[in-house]
């Protein structure tokens, strides 16, 4: 376990590093991160401050979250197909995104994009509680999550049919592809508190998701109050999803994929896997966001449709390995 958290803590600062240097401009590492701290360097320093340090720091915080949120889903729900969007905030997220971009307020106002973003994803968290109720289990909060995510992406599909502004609409659909061009130091400071408040109240989920693996009656006899437990999952996981969606649009298949590929190191223990998916999900991020820096830098490719294609096909492979497995 110490071997893995540290292989892939070496990876996130490898990929941080490369992140950082990654760029139009021929510019050697050493110098990138000379001009980081030197106002000297002049348009450099402007640069390496107001684009490339806000996306690398967003790449490591946001995919941290979505892989921590995909593990404590996923432990929570017993579940290896549960992943973030399960419970509907990415959809409630994207709605008010969508809203904000088609009011005008995402041009009236320079926040007002993922403000709206995370006003939706309160919303979404609101009903889902309303909904699967104080007592509901597990199997009332995947219904009432499956419902607001459906009742949200019908929304957001009848606002771009009636969109009468087809600028308003092409923004909305690049938006919910999701990407980390055009960031700066406001969207960090924006999305960090969100994610590292959800970061810190997943954590502290380890002992109860741990002993959810001998089944709720079992749990309940050691003392877990899963109530307790339900609550704090669903506010964690708001949280960093909300906060994310808000900066960075819709991102798929990180939390579902990284876990999955994490848990054999593990050895399934909830507790572990949630600080290896976290850690997994940074390195998933910064390879998907230099991979659309690399691959068509001029085109403006979105980081969802990256992690999409990546993700998709390594988790049918999962799936086939597990078939394979059991069979």
């Amino acid at each position: 376990m110490t071997r893995l958290i540290l292989s892939l803590l070496t990876a996130v600062v490898a990929l941080f590093l490369v992140s950082l240097s990654l760029g139009p401009a021929d510019v050697s590492l050493g110098e990138s991160l000379a001009a980081l701290f030197d106002d000297s360097y002049g348009p450099l320093t402007l640069v390496m401050q107001e684009i490339r340090l806000p996306r690398a720091i967003l790449a490591v915080v946001i995919g941290g979250g979505l892989g921590l949120t995909g593990a404590a889903m996923q432990g929570y729900l017993r579940n290896p197909l549960a992943e973030p969007g399960l419970i509907g905030v990415s959809s409630s997220a994207a709605l008010g995104a969508v809203l904000a971009i088609n009011t005008g307020l995402a041009a009236a106002l320079p926040l007002g994009l993922p403000l709206a973003a995370l006003a939706g994803a309160l919303a979404g968290v609101f009903l889902v509680m309303s909904l699967a109720g104080p007592q509901g289990g597990s199997l009332s909060l995947i219904l009432a999550g499956i419902a607001i995510s459906a009742l949200a992406g019908a929304l957001t599909a009848l606002v771009l049919n009636l969109s009468p502004n087809p600028f308003a609409a092409n923004e909305i659909v690049f938006w919910m592809m999701g990407s980390l061009a055009d960031r700066s130091m406001v969207h960090v400071w924006l999305v960090l508190p969100f994610v590292g408040v959800g970061i810190a109240i997943l954590l502290t989920l380890a002992r109860g998701l741990d002993a959810l693996t001998l089944g709720e009656d079992a749990a309940q006899t050691l003392g877990m109050n899963l109530n307790r437990l339900r609550l704090l999952l669903v506010i964690g996981t708001a949280s960093i999803i909300g906060g994310a969606t808000a900066v960075a649009g819709a991102i798929g298949f990180i939390g579902l994929v990284v876990p999955h590929i994490l848990r054999p190191f593990v050895g399934g223990q909830p507790s572990r896997l949630l600080w290896a998916s976290g850690l997994g999900g940074a390195v998933m991020l910064q390879l998907a966001d230099i991979a659309v820096r690399v691959i068509l830098p001029a085109r403006d490719l979105k980081l969802g449709v990256v992690t999409a294609l990546v993700g998709a096909p390594l988790f049918l492979h999962l799936i086939y390995k597990t078939r394979k497995g059991l069979a």
